[in-house]
């Protein structure tokens, strides 16, 4: 089987389709389509795509190593090369399951997880009911009186759901805040030390959601790297009375010594990875013995195949996996091929933009977990296609053939 061309779409998503000379093609997906590097990772996918004709889809581990090593930029790595290379290599893989007619999670050691249970992620910009709409279609809102959180978190519950996840930093204390300011993260980086007030609003936002869930519900507090880490770790202090599941991303992942230093002022669970890419970002991570739970991108990390080893090296130092997932239908797809396979898995987000329809419509089929928990799909291949009419919104470039 032979690499024909390569369809790199650009749309909500930047999604790519690996055509082979056997007319079995495959899905990937570059995660950074959300953010301010909306084409960069396009543009990468391209440049990519003209290095894999001609190979055999069959070999992940020769291609991923080909794009890593004999492409000047791959070793050193960086997420615009990553997310190009997780793109490739998902629907290699995809391509591997369809033609041997089993799901991924079958390839990479058969199903350890039955049920996938799931969290309802980012519960500051609303849920369910709450996500508004607007002119421009479907806007998610954003939360900054406690008792919003209170209510938000009952939603969740309605919705099945026992673990929730919240940042209570990304909303200032002000709700005249302009929201240009909000989304830029220009209004909301606390750097230093708490002011009193921001502190109390924060820890009140959390006590909210913890009043509404009960003792049994779970709590994962994300901040985004908002805070630096002397400010992480007072918040953290602040929230252990409220029994954290695991505070994600305190502070930036580029120091990780920093998470030492927060480790060592609070006894909060930490969790990071969203912006930490392949082995190699995550190594200090594993030798320090800092996380609890880590969190790689699968889209943005190198796909399945870098993501794999990833959650193997962390099952040696007893870490979990709580793959991030905030992108398209293909992301939510192939993490759940994953985590249904690793022992290590903790839990899965359910990012509150799957609410939307743009994701509802954009994927062949609609997985959605029932009761706070996911089946995982037992089709050939990652389980996932793009809808005709989501590519028709796309712009389009096609690589060979």
């Amino acid at each position: 089987m032979k690499i024909t061309s390569v369809e790199c779409y650009l749309g909500q998503f930047i999604t790519m389709k690996i055509n082979t000379d056997e007319g079995i093609y495959g899905w990937g997906e570059a995660g950074l389509a959300y953010g301010n590097s909306f084409e960069a990772a396009f543009g990468q996918c391209q440049d990519f795509a003209k290095l894999i004709i001609g190979m055999d889809p069959f070999d992940t581990e020769k291609i991923w190593e080909h794009l890593h090593r004999h492409t000047f930029w791959g070793m050193g790595g960086g997420v615009v090369i990553t997310s190009a290379m997780a793109a490739i290599d998902t629907a290699c893989w995809d391509i591997k399951g369809k033609a041997l007619g089993v799901p991924v999670y079958k390839l990479l050691g058969g199903k350890t997880n039955p049920k996938l249970r799931a969290y309802a992620s980012q519960l500051q910009f609303g849920w369910s009911d709450l996500i508004q709409k607007d002119n421009k279609g479907e806007a998610l809102g954003l939360l900054f009186d406690p008792k919003d959180y209170y209510e938000v978190t009952k939603n969740a519950l309605r919705d099945g759901y026992d673990a929730i996840k919240v940042d209570p930093v990304f909303a200032p204390t002000d709700p005249d805040t302009p929201l240009e300011k909000i989304w830029g993260s220009q209004g909301t980086q606390i750097r230093g030390c708490y002011r009193q007030h921001d502190l109390q609003r924060s820890v009140e936002r959390i006590a909210a959601c913890r009043e509404a869930g009960g003792p049994d519900m779970d709590i994962i507090v994300e901040i985004h790297s908002l805070l630096d880490a002397n400010t992480a770790a007072e918040l953290g202090k602040a929230l252990e009375p409220l029994h954290i599941m695991y505070f994600e991303e305190p502070t930036s992942p580029e120091n990780p010594s920093n998470f030492r230093h927060i480790k060592q002022k609070c006894d909060l669970p930490l969790a990071t990875g969203e912006r930490s890419y392949t082995r190699w970002g995550f190594r200090q991570f594993f030798e320090d013995r800092t996380l609890s739970v880590i969190q790689p991108d699968l889209c943005n990390t190198g796909g399945i195949t870098e993501t794999k080893k990833i959650c193997d090296m962390a099952q040696v130092y007893d870490m979990g996996v709580q793959i991030h997932v905030c992108g398209g239908p293909i992301a939510t797809a192939a993490a759940l091929q994953v985590e249904a396979a690793i022992p290590n898995f903790t839990i899965h987000e359910e990012h509150n933009a799957n609410l939307k329809n743009i994701f509802i419509q954009a994927g062949k089929y609609y997985y959605k977990p029932e009761n706070g928990y996911y089946t995982v799909p037992d089709l050939p291949g990652i389980g996932q296609e793009m809808t005709d009419k989501f590519l028709a919104t796309c712009r389009k470039v096609v690589i060979g053939g």
